[in-house]
């Protein structure tokens, strides 16, 4: 036993890392353990801190445990499970310091439990639920031996023809930044450091959500005041709240990409922010400073994009084959090199590695028997944040909860749809452990009804279309067409419908028509399906629109058409039984929306804080020479904070404590809201401020802050809001951020329109 003892310790101590025996610095001084790890690295060794490689086929597996071995990569993405990971790690220790690696991937909104989309979880308003899904999120993922997310994602979308709008939260500064807040603590947890805990990389820095035209990868072109108003709040929430990272942009900004920016890495976030953390650049972001036409070549695109303080090169193809000789030449700094190494070590250690490599990997023996198990999934959960994300736009003379005896028709391309379900980035998520709609149905109805489906629609009819959305699908096609004709579907689908009490249809967009590099033109619905929802219509019989989609779209004739519509989004895993714990009135929806519903598309964009102007249109008044478009109602199909529920809530009369506030003082905000229905509900009251008149001109409204609350039928509730000075305070011409003495309007309501109002005097 003794020998055997003395074996092992051997064996420790040969696998133990150089600056575990040579360092006399105390691991838990972070800044005097990384400076001393950096004096023993060589030049190689630092340089391969600062790439980041993409598990594929841009480099074998066995190239990229060599180069680990080597020195020469610091981090990899798209590896997921414990036995690829592992022998990564082995490689590191194998390497001449034993600097252990990092793994990474997009947990956006789940890892192996999907839980609804970024969009949708915004239209839960629920901080506590949001807060549980990134925290389930961050423990599968680290299970799964990740160290960091490329999360959360809070650019700001005013243009949903941009496909990522469904990656993000919305529209509303106060919403976003809320949200960024508590995402970064759910993934970070206690400390990114723990075995339960990720590190967080908040992106895309900066300015994403308003690319030009809602066109991916397009340029942005925006003012200073608006950049700092508007945009950049949420990724500063997130730094503030500990974000341990940063993903930097693909876009450009007024004229200059972000990859290359300093005034936007260096000044903004490290001088003004006081960022310390890690700022990756996104995939291949680097040799885009070439096509940008502000680098000539690779090495004159390595040279801008460390100098502006991008960290670590994602994907990276320059930074190992250029910096040397920039290095060598002059053209950088060693500086240069040596923060950005700091960085990454410091992001190494705050995530645990240095203390334990195997933090997240664990050993062989402990790894799970099946990877994808069913008991490795948090269903309830999901199921749970799901139903608190669907959003209820219409019910027509309470077509809605539906009745369990009855017989239900469900069509549409998209009731049947398990990969559709996950939403975009659906990280490790299974297609075949969704729950699709007909399943959430049938699962509830049992015996006491009947369900008949059929298709009756593709998603689109648009060849063009479902190749694209296919092409880089070539081995699985997510989009599968019925090769049956378009009106032997439609009819199949009447004949289920005359025979039915109800008909449901799961309509919308396939996930990848709202992804990365999934911008659209024309927010409609596909003709496919209009054509099947105008046949549907026409049976005369009650017609629910399940819409499934990452966007708002332009749904004005289908709200005409329809008796009540439920906005579900992609809903997750848990989806199909969501959707119907609210279709049967099993759980009463909550959810408002986090993004305004254009009309169409040429009102876009549209939201609901938008600037007071000259000549505002008046509803009621004419339109003439006032700011409408003639041709069509000015103003959104359904507004931001907009959301029904099966009871019906109304709100007293709003009390202010005072009419005036002084600069260090609070004024008190109350309002009593009631359940006057007959079922117990969740509402969201929302509070909005507008500045009456200030040195700029300045938004109709604001929101500032918003209760969720639980009410019985009947029940009421008196509920308080503090607003301070900090409230009233925005950036002005000089970009100070400061309130101006004068009248402010204060509003609450259930929605961003609905409102009621008082004044007072910020003195």
């Amino acid at each position: 036993m003794k020998k055997l003892c003395l074996l092992g310790l051997v064996a420790t101590l040969a696998t133990q890392p150089v600056w575990a025996e040579t360092t006399p610095v105390a691991l838990k001084d972070k800044d005097a353990f990384v400076s001393d790890l950096l004096k023993q690295m060589t030049l190689d060794e630092k340089i391969g801190q600062l790439r980041l490689i993409s598990i594929g086929p841009e480099m074998p597996r066995e190239l990229i445990r060599k180069e680990i071995a080597a020195g020469r990569i610091g981090g990899t993405f798209n590896s997921i499970t414990r036995p690829e990971n592992r022998p990564m790690q082995d490689a590191a220790m194998r390497s001449r310091l034993k600097i252990p690696m990092f793994f990474a991937y997009d947990v956006i909104h789940g890892h192996r439990t999907i839980f609804p989309i970024s969009l949708a979880l915004a239209s839960s308003w629920d901080m506590d639920a949001i807060g549980r899904s990134g925290r389930i999120a961050a423990q599968e993922a680290a299970a799964d031996s990740l160290d960091i997310t490329f999360a959360p994602m809070v650019d700001i979308s005013r243009d949903p023809r941009w496909g990522r709008t469904s990656e993000g939260f919305g529209e509303d500064t106060y919403l976003v930044s809320r949200i960024a807040e508590v995402m970064v603590k759910a993934f970070q947890g206690v400390s990114a450091a723990n075995a339960d805990s990720i590190m967080a990389s908040v992106k895309h820095f900066a300015l994403y959500g308003a690319v030009e035209g809602g066109r991916d990868y397009n340029v942005v072109d925006i003012s200073p005041v608006k950049m700092y108003q508007d945009y950049l709040p949420p990724y500063h929430a997130a730094i503030k709240a500990g974000s341990g990272g940063v993903m930097v942009a693909l876009n450009s900004i007024n004229g200059v990409p972000a990859t290359a920016n300093t005034w936007l890495m260096n000044d903004l976030l490290r001088k003004d922010w006081g960022f310390k953390g890690l700022a990756v650049s996104d995939h291949g972001a680097i040799f885009e400073l070439i096509k940008h036409g502000v680098a000539k070549d690779g090495r004159e695109a390595a040279k801008l994009a460390i100098k502006a303080g991008i960290d670590m090169s994602m994907n990276d193809s320059l930074y190992g084959k250029e910096l040397p000789g920039l290095l060598k030449s002059g053209e950088i700094e060693q500086s240069d090199i040596d923060n950005a190494v700091r960085e990454v070590l410091g992001a190494k250690y705050d995530m645990g590695l240095f203390k334990d490599p195997y933090l997240r990997i664990g050993k062989a023996e402990d790894d799970p028997a099946d990877t994808y198990a069913e008991s490795r999934l948090h269903r309830s959960e999901a199921r749970d944040i799901a139903r608190r994300s669907l959003v209820l736009l219409k019910n027509h003379n309470n077509t809605l909860p539906l009745k369990k005896s009855a017989t239900i028709a469900l069509v549409g391309p998209l009731a049947k749809a398990p990969i559709d379900m996950m939403g975009s980035w659906a990280a490790a998520g299974k297609p075949e452990q969704s729950v699709t709609l007909l399943d959430g149905l049938n699962a509830v109805i049992g015996e006491k009804g009947k369900i008949i489906y059929a298709r009756g629609a593709n998603i689109t009819n648009d060849k063009a279309v479902v190749d694209y959305l296919n092409f880089l699908n070539f081995d699985a096609p997510e989009v599968v067409d019925d090769t049956r004709p378009a009106q032997v579907m439609i009819d199949e689908a009447v004949k289920v419908a005359k025979d039915a009490d109800v008909v449901v249809a799961a309509v919308g967009e396939s996930r990848g028509m709202s992804h990365e590099s999934s911008s659209r033109t024309d927010l409609n619905i596909p003709q496919s399906q209009r054509d099947l929802i105008k046949a549907l219509k026409a049976t005369g019989k009650p017609l629910v629109l399940v819409l499934m989609n990452g966007r708002p779209l332009s749904i004005l004739e289908e709200n005409q058409q329809a008796d009540a519509i439920l906005e579900t989004w992609f809903a997750g895993t848990e989806g199909g039984n969501a959707i119907a714990d609210v279709l049967f009135g099993d759980y009463n929806p909550s959810g408002k929306l986090p993004i305004t519903f254009p009309r169409s598309v040429g009102q876009i964009p549209t939201y609901y804080n938008h600037l007071t102007i000259g000549r505002p249109f008046t509803p009621g008044k004419p339109g003439n020479y006032t700011s409408q478009y003639f041709d069509d109602t000015t103003g959104p199909l359904f507004p931001f904070g907009y959301g029904l529920s099966y009871t019906t809530f109304s709100l007293s009369d709003m009390a202010l404590s005072s009419t005036t506030l002084n600069k260090t003082g609070k004024l008190d905000a109350s309002v009593t809201v009631t359940n006057t229905g007959k079922v117990d509900g969740e509402t969201v009251v929302q509070l909005y401020i507008q500045d009456v008149s200030g040195s700029m001109i300045r938004p109709i409204k604001e929101l500032k802050n918003f209760q969720k609350v639980m009410l019985k039928a009947g029940e009421e509730r008196t509920l308080h809001f503090t607003i301070t000075e900090d409230d009233l305070k925005f950036y002005n011409t000089q970009l100070k951020f400061a309130a101006e003495p004068g009248e402010f309007n204060v509003q609450i309501g259930l929605d961003s329109q609905d409102v009621q109002q008082q004044t007072f005097e910020l003195l």
